[in-house]
């Protein structure tokens, strides 16, 4: 289990890097990460939550995405309807009101409770508009990006057993044949 638990980190870091990378994503903006433990042990998506394994991962990449200055989001599961964990000083930036509930790892998932565990001063909101996003194993982070969300590929396709999507947000294009873009 040691080697999968560092094959995971290991993966997990190379892949937010690219992401913080490749989606310009900027200090005081929010990454939302939306996991599945079950996945990433190779079982079905809320069927075998893996605390151990939420734990290995949060240890890996919540120090690359606050060392950027950026805020985390992690995704709760179906069973708190995807609300959030943030730090509250980021709700409180953003203007997203507080719900009241602590994830549990059969209630809300085992990353968003490692999540909320661990950060200073966690809340629970039910929405955001996050600037890029990691969904590892097929969690549906949509809801939570910004209007326009491009698909980003990265280097590593997979942690653990669980396909990986990512995306990075941009602003709405309006306008018509004779507008201009940068």
């Amino acid at each position: 289990m040691d080697n999968f638990i560092s094959e995971v980190q290991d993966s997990a870091k190379k892949a937010i890097s690219e992401l913080i990378e490749v989606s310009q994503i900027k200090s005081g903006e929010i990454l939302v990460i939306g996991c599945s433990t079950s996945e990433i042990i190779g079982s079905r998506i809320g069927t075998n939550s893996a605390y151990e394994v939420a734990e290995a991962l949060f240890e890996a990449i919540y120090p690359i995405i606050t060392s950027k200055g950026i805020y985390l989001a992690a995704q709760c599961c179906e069973h708190l309807n995807r609300a959030l964990i943030i730090e509250s000083e980021a709700a409180q930036k953003f203007g997203y009101e507080p719900v009241c509930v602590v994830p549990q790892p059969k209630a809300g998932g085992s990353f968003a409770t490692t999540t909320f565990r661990h950060m200073n001063s966690p809340v629970a909101v039910e929405h955001i508009v996050a600037k890029a996003g990691l969904d590892i194993g097929g969690t549906l982070i949509g809801m939570h990006l910004a209007h326009v969300a491009v698909p980003v590929r990265l280097s590593v396709d997979k942690i653990g057993h669980a396909n990986i999507i990512s995306a990075r947000t941009r602003a709405k294009y309006i306008g018509g044949p004779r507008a201009q873009y940068e």
